[in-house]
């Protein structure tokens, strides 16, 4: 199969000069309209490539059906799906893309802040790159290959479906959402609209991986109510809710049980945030694990810290209530066996090696899977993201728009 590279990072340097940061401050829908300067351009260009239906809707969201040309009638209807905002983390305005040919094995400093280097030391998967193109942004921003990778190697994969009618395929789909890095990437999708019966989001990291699992996650509040006095009379009256809040905080776990100490299939518990005043205060938290019976153990476990704590503070009182965020989409997926076969027929057809893995949070396919779209996570490449030496190898995005018109082979031919 052959992929226009020059043209695929041609797409992709393009996109990334786009701003589409997310707000997570906003209740907005998209929560920045900047979002849509790039969702336009999509939706231009799919009309372009012949794809009549294309639509951008008011809140950001692009759609658009490749029609099937297979002889089959009952082929599955196959989404392919990537989200256009880039996180708040780090800037994504003014970002100016570089592409390193080839990449020698040598520091990359970055030239618009010297401070910015991309070492191999560092970044041990630049090895598999050596004598390949890498592309970078220029050290003040991130580059913003999560997730405008998975948008460029979609949008290569459907030139290529569309200028090559020989490739046989059922009907396919492409959603192009906003909103994926601050948690609201489905809540405005219309899923009849969408019309898919399976998916596959395309915001992975290394090449060949297939993530079929995710975090199940929820979040915690812990309100404390504390009993209010003036200060200059308050001696053996006053129970200030901010120090308890604190105090609540300091009896977690030091070196356990936390982002900063669990890797695999270790779950946490993490503070976000504490606000309040003397006479009631609030710390919200983020509960993870990969297992409902988990976050019911990591529940009781804190409700108890905090309710031990406070029980020391006569006159205090406090509520907790959890919230669920999002499930595990492996449960959904193992229901339905094919689509995760499938994908790994297709990395193995672009001559990969299939990485099979678990995410350490959550993807718009986290949400999709329950919303009654099972769909896993395809890699795009995209590495170090979310910061200033944030990187992409461009074989890497080849392979991965291979990948993609090999699965809409694959599901043509036995789906």
């Amino acid at each position: 199969m052959e992929i226009n590279k020059q043209a695929l990072v041609d797409r992709f340097m393009r996109y990334v000069r786009i701003d589409t940061q997310s707000d997570p401050n906003s209740e907005l829908h998209p929560t920045t309209e900047k979002q849509k300067d790039l969702s336009k351009i999509l939706h231009q260009e799919l009309m372009q490539m012949g794809i009549a239906d294309a639509t951008l809707n008011e809140y950001g969201y692009v759609y658009a059906t490749i029609p099937s040309n297979s002889p089959r009638n009952n082929v599955p209807v196959v989404c392919f799906c990537a989200h256009v905002d880039t996180a708040p983390d780090c800037s994504g305005t003014n970002v100016k893309p570089i592409l390193h040919s080839p990449y020698n094995g040598v520091d990359i400093v970055l030239p618009d802040d010297s401070s910015q280097v991309l070492q191999m030391k560092d970044s041990p998967y630049l090895k598999s790159h050596l004598g390949g193109d890498i592309i970078t942004a220029s050290g003040t921003t991130l580059l913003g290959s999560d997730d405008k990778s998975g948008v460029a190697i979609i949008m290569q994969a459907a030139q290529q479906l569309m200028s090559n009618p020989s490739i046989q395929h059922g009907t396919i789909k492409i959603l192009f959402t906003p909103d994926e890095e601050v948690g609201k990437g489905t809540v405005k999708i219309d899923m009849d609209k969408l019309g898919a019966h399976f998916g596959y989001t395309l915001d992975g990291g290394e090449a060949g991986s297939l993530e079929d699992e995710t975090f199940s996650a929820d979040a915690a509040t812990i309100t404390i109510h504390g009993v209010i006095a003036h200060p200059g009379y308050a001696k053996d009256k006053l129970v200030n809710a901010i120090k308890i809040a604190s105090d609540v905080v300091s009896h977690l776990p030091a070196r356990e049980w936390s982002p900063e100490t669990t890797e695999g299939k270790i779950g946490f518990v993490h503070p976000v945030a504490i606000n309040g005043i003397a006479e009631k205060a609030s710390i919200q938290f983020i509960v993870r694990d990969f297992t409902r019976e988990g976050l019911v153990t990591h529940h009781e476990r804190l409700k108890a810290i905090a309710a031990e704590v406070v029980s020391q503070y006569p006159g205090a009182s406090m509520e907790y209530v959890a919230q669920e965020q999002y499930r595990n989409m492996k449960e959904i997926l193992d229901l339905h066996p094919k689509v995760v076969a499938f994908a790994k027929e297709a990395i193995e057809r672009a001559g990969l090696k299939v990485k099979i893995e678990s995410i350490r949070g959550g993807t718009d396919g986290s949400r999709l899977s329950y919303m009654g779209l099972p769909c896993p996570n395809l890699f795009t490449g995209m590495q170090n993201i979310h910061s200033k030496l944030e990187w992409i190898g461009v074989n890497d995005m080849v392979k991965a728009t291979e990948t993609v018109v090999h699965l809409c082979q694959i599901w043509e031919e036995r789906g």
